[in-house]
């Protein structure tokens, strides 16, 4: 199944998908946009470029587990993208992607604006990577 993850931001939105076989997670873009109105849009188009079969929006919980004030605006956007493309969205525990992001970053030199225009979409890739991990082992478990 062709997925699409999200790493919504009030700056900048990342953007990563993988192959029909679930695969293989890469990079599909920065959304550079403040209005929400207007990144749920170019969100939703990205969605149909990319012919996504599911949508997994990052939903940054409280390291207690508790959800805060961001948790909640991913979620009106995830239900708003729903409305807007009629694709099924689940929201995916984020916390610490952007930390490992970082991480990557940090291990492949990647520094200045270069790191500051990707650092979103490989936040997005590693919210899919654990995403299509739980789908593995959830139908491993399910046979």
């Amino acid at each position: 199944m062709k997925i699409i993850s999200v790493d919504f931001g009030d700056a900048r939105t990342g953007l990563a998908v993988c192959d029909k076989s679930e695969m293989l997670a890469s990079p599909a873009g920065v959304i550079h946009e403040k209005d929400f109105d207007k990144c749920i849009q170019k969100t939703a188009d990205a969605v149909k470029e990319h012919s996504a079969e599911l949508i997994v929006v990052g939903y940054p919980k409280n390291m207690n587990g508790t959800l805060g004030e961001r948790a909640e605006k991913c979620k009106l956007f995830a239900d708003r993208l729903n409305e807007l493309t009629g694709i099924q969205v689940e929201l995916w525990d984020e916390r610490c992607t952007t930390v490992s992001a970082h991480n990557y970053l940090n291990q492949t030199n990647t520094r200045g604006k270069k790191r500051k225009n990707i650092v979103d979409a490989v936040a997005a890739v590693i919210i899919l990577e654990s995403y299509m991990t739980y789908r593995k082992n959830k139908s491993v478990s399910n046979n």
